[in-house]
């Protein structure tokens, strides 16, 4: 996409901290960390999220975010991780491109990222595996 800032950065057109970088993917330092060593994977081809991805895409990205981990664990000693990709406005996504969050964890960082667990009832439970299971 032509507007696509993301699309621009992955693809070499925007300069950017390269971390990794191979046909299909370009991994970046993000310019807003959530911790030290926060960075993005792009693919280098559009899709607006993981519903518009091909399958193949969706895999590799997984792959290489497993490689990618363990490259700054490595690197930078951090505690642990999260990877997180989300989808839609709703969801927290503010770029329409995909991309998959690589975001480092350290003890006492404060980097919130957890939620308050809610309770599955039986009803509910057998309404939404009526209308999703496979």
């Amino acid at each position: 996409m032509s507007d696509c800032i993301f699309c621009k950065i992955a693809n070499g057109e925007i300069p950017s901290a390269t971390l990794y970088e191979d046909a299909e993917f370009r991994v970046i330092l993000d310019l807003g960390p959530a911790s030290r060593g926060h960075a993005l994977i792009l693919p280098k081809a559009h899709a607006a999220n993981i519903c518009e991805l091909p399958d193949e895409l969706a895999a590799k990205a997984m792959v290489l975010a497993k490689k990618m981990v363990g490259r700054i664990t490595e690197g930078l000693g951090c505690d642990g991780f999260n990877i997180v990709q989300n989808n839609g406005e709703v969801a927290g996504q503010t770029v329409f491109h995909f991309h998959m969050h690589l975001i480092p964890r350290y003890k006492g960082d404060g980097v919130g990222l957890g939620w308050t667990p809610g309770e599955l009832g039986d009803k509910e439970k057998e309404e939404i595996l009526s209308k999703v299971k496979a």
